[in-house]
């Protein structure tokens, strides 16, 4: 039953995902706003977006439940590899469905949403039980989700950023940019969302240092000092954007590179325990 759960929820992700691509690609040709029937259809890709918004907290429901189920909560906390990948993708959607009700942000879905159906299949993979013993340690790891989660969502901001810059630097700024908001507002919602990633690093990093025995302990060296020159790079950052204001390529870049060591840190190091060495 829990497999065609996962089978369900990933529809109504792919099916979500679909529905913001067409959105987005109804404004490809270009449209004379004066044809009556243009302005019967001007709010089509809204009424799609919204739409979409509906069928995702639908799948959402449906991969909590079955997250929920993996990870034995509220009572244990399990989390091997496909699970902490589940997990971190329900946290991500969360957080996306959230800020989509505060700014236009649902073009993130298009790659959000895919990730989170192949993550909620892949949960019925078994690579062993990686149970996470006492409560400190759990608002330690609920911590680092979160961090994960919302900096995730700032490295496909950041994605797109690049590619509004680039269509804008070509003088091309039609098609489905026209859905989009400004330059100036995406880089904004980007940082955004990186200083609320880089508190929730900061954060987890402090209750790792408090909570565990030994944060450099061989199983765990690994992930505390990747974890930290991501948490450096975000830092220098922001504290970049903040002083110099840096922007475009070099936020792009950084973001990319912060989120890639991070990833590095936590799923890399549980690839090579769970899967390599078993």
């Amino acid at each position: 039953m829990s497999f065609i759960l996962s089978i369900l929820a990933a529809g109504l992700y792919c099916l979500t995902s679909v529905l913001l691509y067409r959105s987005l690609s109804n404004a490809q040709t270009p449209r004379d706003v004066s044809s009556p029937s243009d302005t019967d259809n001007s709010d089509v890709p809204i009424r799609r977006r919204l739409k979409a918004r509906w069928i995702a907290s639908a799948a959402l429901l449906i991969h909590t439940g079955i997250v929920v189920q993996h990870t034995g909560l509220p009572q244990d906390l399990s989390l091997p590899l496909f699970t902490a990948l589940a997990a971190t993708s329900l946290t991500i959607v969360f957080l996306l469905i959230l800020l989509c009700l505060k700014q236009p942000a649902d073009y993130l879905g298009i790659a959000v949403y895919p990730i989170a159906a192949a993550s909620i299949l892949a949960i019925h993979v078994s690579t062993g039980n990686s149970q996470i013993v006492g409560e400190a340690v759990q608002i330690h790891v609920f911590l680092s989700l979160l961090a994960y989660a919302v900096l995730a969502l700032a490295a496909a901001q950041a994605i797109l950023v690049s590619i509004q810059r680039r269509y804008l630097s070509k003088h091309k700024p039609g098609g489905f940019m026209r859905l989009l908001p400004p330059l100036d507002t995406t880089e904004d919602l980007l940082f955004t969302l990186l200083s609320a990633g880089f508190g929730l690093l900061s954060l987890s990093l402090v209750s790792g240092f408090f909570y565990l025995e030994n944060m450099f302990a061989q199983h765990l060296v690994h992930k505390t000092v990747l974890s930290s020159i991501g948490w450096a790079i975000f830092a220098v950052l922001i504290f970049g954007r903040w002083k110099f204001g840096w922007r475009g390529k070099t936020a792009v870049k950084l973001t990319l590179a912060g989120f890639a060591i991070l990833v590095l840190a936590y799923f890399g190091s549980k690839i090579v325990l769970e899967v390599l060495l078993k």
